[in-house]
């Protein structure tokens, strides 16, 4: 298990230096609870980081009198969320919230955007059910993870799906790594050291008014959350961390069709 800083690299490989990362989330808030102290130390060692939100979060909220402008509200947060810890471009599927399933039109829509980015990573939710926390596991949260894993390999390296990509000027993609956060613990195998930024994140956090009626419960439980992940990834007592299941995609030692 690797517990190596972020510090622009990849965790398995020293000498590879991480550039650009596309991050994937359900909904407006979800990037930010599941990842953003790492995306704070990304841009800060001066990563380019961008954002592909898959649904409007119109099914989010609240309070009944924001039904209408849950959207734009929602788009508003995440906006204000991301720009805190670095980020400045987010990308929309605009799909319904709480419908989210990993069909070819929402891969073609993901390999669109990874095809356009061009990432060295590409962060995403988790395809697996967290049974440990079960809030962890929305439905449209299985499925970001399901659709993105299934994009990233083949579709997106293979020239001949979704053909009207490539027509279009967006040639196939070898991506190298793929990050998935909020899966089981039994998957984590990298743990990155956020203390120097735990608060970039709850402030990241804190903008999404619309989705946390008693903000001192969840300050309090996500601050306990990676306390806990920094105790089982063995740092030092009082460390703050982040946990992912890191997968290599594509290597040196990859062969086509393996």
């Amino acid at each position: 298990m690797s517990t190596d800083p972020v510090s622009a690299r990849s965790p398995f490989n020293p000498a590879y230096r991480v550039e650009r990362v596309l991050c994937f989330g359900a909904h407006p808030d979800d990037i930010d609870f599941g990842a953003a102290g790492t995306v704070a130390a990304w841009t800060a060692a001066g990563v380019e980081v961008s954002y592909c939100i898959m649904t409007d979060g119109d099914a989010g909220g609240f309070d009944p009198s924001q039904r209408e402008a849950i959207v734009s509200l929602r788009a508003e947060e995440q906006r204000m969320a991301a720009a805190l810890v670095g980020v400045s471009k987010i990308h929309y599927l605009h799909e319904r919230d709480g419908f989210l399933e990993a069909s070819h039109d929402v891969m073609r829509g993901v390999v669109k955007v990874i095809r356009e980015v061009r990432p060295d990573v590409v962060l995403s939710m988790h395809p697996e059910r967290n049974w440990n926390r079960i809030q962890k596991s929305h439905p449209d949260h299985l499925a970001v993870g399901e659709a993105v894993t299934r994009a990233v390999y083949p579709a997106l390296e293979n020239p001949f799906a979704y053909p009207e990509l490539a027509e279009a000027g967006l040639k196939a993609y070898k991506l190298p790594w793929l990050w998935l956060f909020a899966g089981p613990e039994e998957r984590e195998n990298h743990f990155v050291d956020v203390t120097d930024h735990v608060e970039d994140k709850l402030a990241a956090i804190h903008v999404h008014t619309s989705q946390h009626p008693d903000v001192q419960a969840m300050d309090r439980t996500v601050r306990g959350m990676m306390l806990q992940n920094g105790q089982r990834a063995g740092m030092k007592e009082g460390r703050s961390a982040e946990a992912f299941h890191v997968v290599r995609i594509n290597g040196d030692s990859t062969i086509a069709g393996f």
